[in-house]
């Protein structure tokens, strides 16, 4: 079902768990692991003309390569092969764009779930890849996660989507107070005329 996973990666320990996530798809479906980094050029416009870009993005890219090596490592644990590239670019466009190069049949990516005034001000990444990707993208929760009784991190699968589909509605035995909203879902209509 699935031959070549993408995982972007932004190098933080919070995006781990989607990285495990999709080391265990990876591993179950005997698929090569594609890892993407993208150093978000668009952000280079906002810095004085003196400041040096070459020196600026040098960095960016070696810490992009340090975030491959991430999954890499934890990709080792599972014998999973995992081929990665560091793209210069709009993170949620190059994501997209390198789906496309490899033929990925899915992506798996990190969201922080914001919702309401956040989400509006800050944008997110994650919603823009499942609103413009032609394959399914699956978003684990990162960044708050809370630990269960035996330590081991929780993950949660939000969203699959592909391309031309709106988010599939949350199901209704999800827990009550989380904190992620649907995107499409329009204010006062009744639960039951969705189902």
């Amino acid at each position: 079902m699935y031959g070549r996973i993408l995982v972007p990666t932004d190098g933080s320990v919070g995006v781990d768990r989607a990285i495990e996530h999709a080391v265990d798809l990876a591993a179950t479906h005997d698929a090569t692991l594609h890892a993407v980094y993208v150093v978000n050029t668009a952000g280079f416009a906002s810095l004085p003309m003196e400041t040096s870009w070459d020196g600026l993005n040098n960095v960016l890219r070696s810490e992009g390569e340090e975030a491959i090596d991430r999954v890499r490592d934890l990709a080792a644990k599972r014998n999973v092969p995992v081929e990665g590239a560091v793209r210069d670019g709009t993170p949620s466009g190059e994501i997209v764009r390198y789906a496309n190069a490899i033929g990925a049949d899915l992506i798996v990516m990190g969201t922080h779930g914001r919702g309401g005034i956040d989400r509006l001000l800050l944008g997110s990444v994650a919603e823009r890849v499942v609103r413009t990707a032609s394959v399914p993208v699956l978003t684990v929760r990162v960044g708050e996660a809370t630990d269960d009784e035996d330590g081991d991190a929780e993950t949660t699968a939000e969203t699959v989507a592909s391309e031309g589909e709106t988010p599939a509605p949350e199901d209704e035995t999800a827990d009550p107070e989380s904190e992620t909203t649907e995107p499409d879902a329009v204010e006062g209509e009744d639960a039951d005329a969705r189902a």
